[in-house]
């Protein structure tokens, strides 16, 4: 019965081709959609985790406690044992040590006095160990304006917009003056290797960027850090791992009192950003949700007015003789099939769109000029299992049920008047 039905719909485009396509564009917007919001929440997170928080970050218990004002007098001594040991217990992490500092930039002129000044938030990391993913991770490449990335010891990167407030060209030296890990003055020369522009008002206003060796010589931080920042080696960042593994680490530190003892933090227990991972799962389902929803209702009229169209094509097969029961039990089947095939195209489809978005992003920097929050400038969509089944849901069920809800008719005809409504 099955393969009769099925030569029948494939034979009959009329009754076939339009219900297919209706569902086949029901499920691909609710594919995409969902691939899209997914994305887009994913986005923001990872922006923020690759600039400030990382996926796990592990620093001191004092420090964590006065996160805020980047205090790097409580910052982690000994790391390379710390480092030796966070990539033996906890393989699932890429482990880049960095150092946050704030400190003044002075700019000299020909004679060596003064001739600008600048607040400025700096970046220690690892660019010159060869094997690091931090230049990466950060798209310092693409966001060179001027110059080229750091390739030997003394060289630091500026963003562009605070290089021409302090009227400086690449080759110049400025000096770095901040406080040392001890609490003493400190006071360091670089040379200016290349300039960069974030799209970012809060990191374009005044960020430098140095190798960490770099700093750790500016600050008197030999062996130290303030921060190690974990992430996960697929890229994406998972709340539930995240906190377990941050569980599991501090654990292993519960019985020891030190205030200098290491901690590890989770992304989502850092700052705010824990009420926007919330805000990631609930309205990524909502959306979604509420999207299935709109698609279902879609799906169920078209369902329901195909249903009525065969109107005629029912009565005709009651006349002949046919059961009430079958001629109802073979449009649902028929359904069925229709809202199978019409979901795998739909979602062959939706997949497809979504994954241009994920390669090649739509770029909104425009939108985010004078922004001060950390979002990406190129909005990308992420595939995930659940793309692969979320639209049979409304491109079966809804196909199914307002198939039912027309075929409740049929019970309804009286076959001694059949004739009367074939001859009108």
């Amino acid at each position: 019965m099955i393969k009769f039905l099925f030569k029948g719909l494939i034979r009959d485009k009329s009754r076939s081709r339009l219900p297919i396509i209706v569902v086949a564009v029901g499920v691909m917007l609710t594919v995409f959609l969902h691939a899209y919001i997914v994305g887009f929440m994913g986005d923001t997170i990872e922006t923020n985790a690759r600039f400030s928080t990382g996926h796990v970050k592990v620093m001191t218990r004092s420090y964590s406690d006065n996160m805020q004002q980047i205090p790097n007098d409580l910052a982690i001594t000994g790391i390379s044992s710390l480092l030796n040991d966070l990539d033996r217990e906890f393989p699932g992490f890429e482990w880049s040590p960095r150092i946050q500092f704030g400190g003044l930039v002075d700019a000299p002129d020909e004679t060596g006095e003064t001739k600008s000044q600048g607040p400025a938030l700096g970046f220690g990391m690892d660019l010159l160990s060869g094997g690091s993913r931090e230049p990466e991770r950060l798209n310092l490449q693409k966001s060179l304006v001027r110059g080229k990335l750091p390739d030997s010891p003394g060289e630091i990167l500026l963003s562009e917009t605070f290089s021409r407030k302090l009227k400086v060209n690449l080759g110049e030296r400025v000096t770095l003056i901040s406080s040392t890990m001890f609490g003493g003055m400190a006071i360091h020369n670089f040379v200016i290797a290349g300039t960069l522009l974030f799209g970012q008002e809060g990191l374009d206003r005044g960020t430098i960027i140095a190798d960490i060796e770099d700093v750790r010589m500016a600050l008197d931080m030999k062996d130290a850090t303030g921060e190690i920042l974990g992430f996960f080696r697929d890229g994406f960042y998972n709340d539930d791992l995240a906190l377990s593994e941050a569980d599991r680490f501090n654990a292993s530190y519960s019985s020891v009192s030190d205030e200098f003892a290491p901690i590890m933090k989770s992304l989502s227990r850092q700052g705010g950003m824990g009420t926007y991972v919330n805000l990631a799962k609930g309205w990524s389902t909502y959306i979604s949700l509420i999207f299935i929803f709109a698609m279902s209702l879609v799906l169920w009229n078209a369902g329901l007015l195909g249903g009525l169209r065969r109107y005629g094509e029912v009565g005709i097969r009651l006349a002949m003789g046919e059961e009430k029961g079958h001629v109802y039990r073979s449009m649902i089947i028929e359904s069925v099939m229709i809202g199978i095939i019409g979901s795998v195209f739909g979602t062959i489809l939706g997949l497809s769109f979504a994954w241009l978005v994920q390669e090649y992003g739509i770029n909104i920097s425009g939108m985010m000029q004078g922004s001060a929050m950390l979002m990406p400038e190129v909005i990308r969509a992420r595939i995930t299992p659940p793309d692969f089944y979320i639209g049979f849901l409304p491109g079966i069920a809804a196909t199914v049920i307002g198939t039912m809800l027309s075929g409740i008719g049929i019970y309804k005809r009286q076959t001694a008047r059949l004739f009367k409504e074939l001859e009108a």
